[in-house]
């Protein structure tokens, strides 16, 4: 009997152009898609705006002019990797399709669908991008956790359910009260 493999040659790729084209939210990284359907349900879209809400609130705060807290977009990598993180902070200008610069912190929140990816290929592609901050929501069990590029790689630097972490963005500092998320 003959075993049947795959590798990712085999695997159709695809870019940009294709994606453009698709219906529905869709990711795609090195040209593989990933299905961002079914939509994010009640408590994963609750958790969203109030990250979003805080970190806008934060920027304005401190006049972090330059930087704006972002609700899921499109991040256009290259033309074959597409992602829209839950939540980011980017701090330049886009070109109103899509972000091109490289978000300063990024917010994924856990769902049964995205879980593995989020901690295993976005991670790693997070990483290797050089986004400073990775923020890791998982609402089953109301924890946070935060990676930090450090010496060009990420360390955990923090995890909580209910403390509050600094933010270093630009000249900003972006003060987080993370139990304000789970109310």
């Amino acid at each position: 009997m003959h075993r049947f493999q795959l590798s990712l040659s085999d695997l159709p790729h695809y870019t940009y152009e294709d994606y453009k084209k698709w219906e529905n939210q869709w990711e795609l990284i090195a040209g593989v898609p990933f299905s961002m359907s079914p939509l994010p349900v009640f408590k994963h879209q609750k958790i969203n705006v109030k990250i979003v809400r805080i970190l806008d609130e934060e920027l304005e705060r401190n006049g972090c002019d330059d930087c704006t807290a972002m609700m899921p977009i499109d991040w256009k990598i290259d033309e074959s990797t597409i992602v829209q993180p839950d939540a980011s902070i980017i701090c330049e200008n886009s070109n109103g399709k899509y972000i091109i610069s490289i978000p300063k912190l990024v917010f994924e929140i856990l769902s049964p669908s995205t879980r593995k990816k989020d901690l295993t290929i976005k991670f790693d592609l997070y990483q290797d991008q050089g986004v400073k901050y990775y923020c890791i929501i998982d609402p089953d069990v109301n924890k946070a956790t935060i990676y930090k590029m450090i010496e060009g790689r990420y360390r955990q630097v923090f995890e909580s359910e209910n403390d509050t972490y600094i933010f270093d963005i630009e000249d900003c500092k972006v003060v987080f009260d993370f139990s304000r998320i789970w109310k």
